[in-house]
């Protein structure tokens, strides 16, 4: 009560609080006031206040005297009945009757008679007295057995669960979980499952183990105070999730229904793209027609056909762009607070509006002043001067307010909605005025933030929460910090130079950019006489061999030339670039610095590349060509993951010896609404970094630091060396475990590079396949337009239309069966090192897995679990799947009525250092994953379960049925929520 009252985090017990705390009387009568609202806690008065000055003091003062042990009341209650036989004023208790005090059989017979007549103490015979000749010696014997205080029977407790759980027969209370008993993250999450079955013991989470790492500790952190007689104070993991959701009742013509429209929405998608398609050819060739369709002998300027073509690229842009707007107005119309069953005809209306959405070109522009005009015409209220960093746009924008001057930083999500037990759930999201949402964090329904306020990076608002004004808030769900996210100071508010800006992004996004790149491929494809001969009327060409040869090698050309090309241009044109930019200098926003340092995080963020050379050696080749600074390289094979991302390359430093896993960001610029820095961020050495980390220029860790799944790394407090972090905000964890070392056959400079050398070759061949398998895939999308192409002459543009149709189907098919064939060895759950061959046959199955950005198209649609079902997810009926990612589809298991929200993640493997291991993953009925959270492996989630909003379930937790998990790491919710009536009753 205290800390809420002086505002800070955390009040010392024995701090004073005037000098140290730095209150006055003032705030100490508030302190007093608010503690006479609390029925279970004393009053206080500002008398007692200055007596005792510190919290230890003054719960010393206020604590009710503790009753005497009822040894020392039998004492008592004997001496002073002796004293009346004796005739004596006082008898001391270790006085011996007969040798100190003169008594004999006779006066000792008369004590016990008269003992005999005191309702209040037991019956004492002479046989005891001999026994035990003294008070003290008498009342011990006499005295009930008293009761082992409360922590040495939950020490006892503790350790016979261990004991259970390590398989030996005792645990020496003191001995340290990991360092000592040999325990790692795995088998205290089952130690910590465990625990949840005992109903006579206090409920324990991998946060409690990590900070009291043994048995004594744990058991004095679980006593103070005691698990049942804590102060409820609201949860906001509890609090965030509806007591009783809405049953998904959908019926079965719904079902079929959504699933029915959505197809007609996909081939309504492909009809107007054949149809710009075959519009835009004939605009920028006019002369296009019978016999003269081969452009190079129109004798059309080049300068000519690229003004047409942008001409066409800017109203293809436009148009794009308005069709969201125009289709939300017109299906929706406003959207409000409110929830809608899944399946349902107004889920499909939803569902098509948030598609279109998706889909619009503004999406390419990150960061563009068009943001926020395009959120103001889909019907949020957006104030002036504000940056919007982040891909990942609203959905429900007439709930979504942002004030003047708010930053909302890359990888944000605040999509107003969310999906949760079988229905859409609206919410509103209110920023104030100079706010700062960090890098990756979410904000769930129902959220808003005051004014001046800030939310710090990979940290989380939950619903029903608010972040008053001029607060910093960190963590999932969020709380308050001292820390400062806002690193650059603001310059002059210019609004020429955002309208500049716009105007000139605009331009290079149809001149220059992606649109462009598309149309100047399709141009050389056509400038091939014989391609350009499929346009004429002429018997079909499918028979004829050469028909096929010049799919596939054209086919060839552009994924090998592609490839050397995107090569050149990361490793010059971003150098170039980066000389207009200095660390650690403050430079306007929406300026030429600004485009070049965009230029340079957009070139050399290539995920074609990444996922090439990443999970390999080379991948330490590709980084320092592309500007990294690694150091002096200790090669392991596995340096770095296939996805990664940065702000500028040529400002991230990695240490010699550090490992990182996979879906790393660099978090090298800092954004005020006016202007912008770049800076270094630098990884020590020798650390090992899992997945999802968002590592900040001024990080607060240095060597040989462990930063697990989804820590937020600190930027304040001391700079950490030799321990792990977990969780957010982060805490100390042991930086490693005996089980991830790797075994005593690989630590040999010979046999190292032995496995090293044998880990290249496969690591090449995998490469070499993924080469192949996106040759064959461009293979079988030429062919298809080259049909396409010959039948157009028969058909129009709805050859070209039927063409995009089966480039969908094909597209997602041929990579489905390429996983399956690849999976045919079997994902089992291992222990095994990075050098064992295992694990590199599973780094070739990532490689060639079917794109996420296939996938992700069927979003929210029926299809998506048949195409789970198809690539090997064991996976029930009714799924709801809004974007959640299983990189180990074989050990997933998802029962009926699932609903997964977009962004979250079944993860069923994990590399520490040089050990990789795997395991299976289980979902019940009717589990809800929120938006954005990760579970790891070995996780058993039962019937009803509930992860919250960017929560992280830590490897080998049980979830019991109709619980609800929140935070990273997660732990249980104090209420159980009610079961939807769906898991009741028979599936329909």
């Amino acid at each position: 009560m205290l800390a809420s009252v002086v505002k800070k985090d955390d009040v010392p017990v024995d701090a004073n609080f005037f000098y140290e705390l730095g209150a006055d009387s003032l705030v100490m009568a508030q302190f007093c006031a608010r503690v006479r609202k609390q029925p279970d806690v004393p009053a206080v008065s500002i008398k007692d206040i200055y007596q005792n000055p510190t919290i230890s003091a003054l719960a010393a003062a206020l604590a009710p005297a503790e009753e005497a042990p009822a040894t020392v009341q039998v004492q008592e209650r004997l001496a002073e009945v002796l004293s009346g036989v004796l005739d004596l004023e006082h008898v001391p208790v270790e006085a011996d009757f007969f040798q100190d005090l003169g008594a004999d059989s006779l006066v000792m017979a008369r004590f016990c008679a008269r003992v005999r007549k005191q309702p209040d103490l037991p019956a004492v015979s002479i046989k005891d007295i001999y026994q035990n000749p003294t008070i003290s010696g008498l009342a011990a014997a006499l005295a009930p057995a008293e009761t082992a205080p409360a922590s040495v029977q939950v020490r006892e407790r503790l350790a016979g669960v261990l004991s259970g759980v390590l398989g030996i027969q005792q645990v020496p209370m003191d001995a340290d979980f990991f360092q000592d008993l040999g325990a790692d993250s795995l088998v205290m999450a089952r130690f910590c499952a465990r625990m949840r079955k005992e109903p006579d013991l206090p409920a324990v989470s991998m946060k409690d183990v990590y900070g009291n790492p043994s048995v004594s500790a744990l058991a004095a952190a679980l006593q103070v105070p005691l698990q049942h007689d804590r102060l409820q104070e609201p949860s906001p993991v509890a609090a965030s999730v509806p007591e009783v959701p809405a049953p998904m009742d959908a019926r079965t013509w719904e079902y079929v229904a959504c699933g029915a429209l959505q197809v007609l929405v996909y081939l309504g998608y492909c009809l107007l793209a054949g149809w710009l398609a075959v519009v835009g050819y004939l605009f920028i060739f006019p002369e296009a027609g019978a016999g003269n369709h081969h452009w190079l002998s129109h004798e059309t300027s080049l300068l000519e056909i690229y003004l047409r073509s942008v001409a066409y690229a800017g109203a293809t842009f436009v148009l794009l762009s308005i069709l969201p707007v125009a289709a939300k107005w017109i299906i929706i119309g406003r959207f409000r607070p409110q929830e809608i069953r899944i399946w349902s005809l107004q889920y499909f209306r939803f569902w098509l509006v948030k598609t279109l959405m998706r889909t619009s070109p503004l999406s390419l522009m990150v960061g563009s002043p068009l943001t926020t005009f395009y959120l103001r015409a889909m019907g949020a209220k957006v104030g002036r001067n504000v940056t919007i960093m982040t891909k990942r746009l609203p959905v429900c924008t007439d709930l979504l307010t942002i004030g003047e001057g708010t930053v909302i930083r890359k990888d944000v999500i605040a999509t107003g909605y969310r999906a949760h037990g079988g229905v859409i759930q609206f919410g509103a999201v209110t920023l104030g005025r100079d706010v700062l949402v960090g890098e990756g964090s979410i904000l769930d329904i129902n959220t808003s933030m005051g004014d001046g306020s800030q939310l710090g990076h990979r940290a989380s608002l939950y619903a029903g929460q608010a972040v008053p004004a001029d607060e910093r808030w960190h963590g999932t769900p969020g709380r308050r910090t001292d820390a400062d996210f806002r690193t650059v100071e603001a310059t002059p508010y210019r609004p020429w130079r955002r309208g500049w800006f716009a105007f000139t992004q605009f331009l290079s996004a149809v001149g220059v950019g992606r649109v462009m790149l598309t149309i100047t491929i399709a141009l050389a494809v056509l400038a091939f006489p014989r391609v350009a001969a499929l346009l004429e009327a002429q018997p079909l060409a499918f028979t004829d061999w050469s028909f096929y040869a010049h799919a596939v090698g054209l086919a060839g050309l552009t994924v090998f030339g592609g490839t050397v090309a995107a090569l050149v241009m990361v490793t010059t044109v971003p150098r170039l670039l980066n000389l207009a930019l200095k660390p650690d200098t403050v430079y306007p926003l929406f300026g030429l610095r600004d485009a070049a340092s965009r230029a340079v995080t957009r070139l050399t963020n290539n995920a074609m590349l990444g996922g090439l050379f990443g999970d390999s050696s080379y991948i330490v080749n590709y980084l320092q060509a592309i500007g990294y600074d690694l150091g002096k390289v200790q090669q392991t094979g596995s340096n770095m993951g296939s996805v990664f991302k940065h702000d500028n390359p040529f400002l991230s430093s990695i240490g010699t010896g550090t490992m990182i896993a996979d879906a790393v960001s660099f978090m090298n610029a800092d954004y005020s609404p006016t202007s912008f820095k770049v800076s270094r961020a630098a990884i020590g050495k020798h650390n090992f970094l899992g997945n999802g980390v968002f590592y900040p220029a001024g990080a607060r860790t240095g060597d040989n630091c462990l930063l697990a799944t989804m820590v937020a790394v600190p930027i304040d407090g001391p700079v950490r060396h030799d321990v792990g972090l977990l969780g957010s905000p982060p805490f100390e964890i042991p930086r490693s475990v005996f089980r991830d070392a790797l075994p005593e056959e690989h630590r040999s400079r010979a046999h190292f590079r032995r496995d090293l050398a044998a880990k290249n070759r496969h690591n090449l061949r995998t490469m070499a396949l993924l080469m192949l398998v996106r040759w064959l895939n461009i293979s079988l999308a030429m062919i298809i337009m080259f049909a396409a192409l010959e039948l157009s002459d028969q058909f129009g543009f709805l050859a070209v239309s039927a063409s995009f149709a089966v480039m969908l189907v094909v597209g997602l098919l041929v990579p489905a069966g390429i996983e399956r064939i690849v999976a045919r060895r079997g994902l089992t759950p291992q222990l095994c090192s990075i050098y064992n061959p295992y694990f590199w046959w599973h780094e070739r199955y990532w490689k060639l897995q079917i794109q996420s950005r296939y996938v992700n198209m069927l979003d929210g649609t029926p299809f998506k679990p048949l195409l789970w079902r198809l690539i090997g997810v064991k996976i029930g009926s009714r799924v709801f799947d809004d974007g959640c990612a299983f990189p180990d589809r074989v050990l997933v298991t998802i029962g009926s009525r699932c609903t997964l929200n977009a962004g979250s993640a079944l993860q069923c493997h994990s590399q520490e250092d040089g050990m990789f291991k795997t395991d299976h993953s289980i979902l019940g009925d009717g589990v809800t994953l929120g938006i954005g959270c990760v579970v790891h492996y070995g996780v058993s989630a039962e019937d009803g379960a509930v992860v919250t909003t960017d929560s992280f379930v830590m490897k080998g937790t049980t979830l019991p049925r109709g619980t609800v998990w929140g935070g990273n790491p997660a732990e249980e919710a104090g209420a159980d929520i009610t079961l939807p009536d769906v898991l009741e009753r028979p599936l329909s």
